[in-house]
């Protein structure tokens, strides 16, 4: 794991692709190896327990649910975390300025940040956070989740209510991952 000090890593992709699941593995993998790390997620997930990050496969991992970048850097500093890790950092508060300025102050100290997030919200429209953590990262992951209609490779997380918000949180209940074939003729049969 020493070779990933002082680096971002990033696994982005659609919704249902396994995202979360390597950033638990991840961060097992640095506790393995005797790392201190900690684990963020923005309060705005609601979804499950508000003190862990839950996987779909129900893998669950303690973590510190905050509202800002801001209450990220109290809490890291406080704690010298070696290892700082941001579940759904898509949603995390502050510009995409602050946020990147946190990480990059932990970087320079030889801190590792591992971030998991969506890249792209249900109208391909990318989230600006994860595109600026692509373009910087040492290392990016791009995880695919299977399309639920044709088995292919998806790309989207296509939101199956109504809801016309950009951020609508949840889970199967209203999202179903695409490939762009099938993306393209659900939009076209609506």
């Amino acid at each position: 794991m020493h070779q990933y000090k002082g680096k971002l890593l990033l696994h982005t992709g659609s919704m249902f692709s396994g995202k979360t699941s390597s950033l638990e593995r991840e961060i097992k993998r640095f506790r393995i190896a005797g790392y201190h790390t900690l684990v963020f997620k923005p309060s705005i997930d609601n979804r499950n327990n508000r003190d862990a990050i839950k996987s779909h496969d129900n893998e669950e991992i303690d973590a510190y649910s905050v509202d800002t970048v801001a209450a990220l850097d109290e809490i890291a500093e406080r704690e010298k975390a070696d290892v700082i890790a941001v579940d759904e950092v898509q949603f995390l508060g502050g510009s995409v300025e602050e946020v990147l300025a946190v990480f990059n102050k932990y970087l320079d100290c030889g801190k590792t940040v591992v971030c998991a997030g969506l890249d792209m919200d249900f109208e391909t429209n990318p989230f600006d956070l994860v595109k600026e953590i692509m373009a910087r990262a040492d290392y990016v992951e791009k995880h695919h989740a299977v399309c639920a209609s044709c088995g292919a490779d998806a790309w989207i997380s296509h939101r199956t209510t109504k809801e016309e918000e950009r951020v609508v949180i949840g889970a199967t209940e209203k999202y179903e991952p695409l490939c762009r074939v099938c993306y393209n003729l659900k939009l076209k049969g609506e």
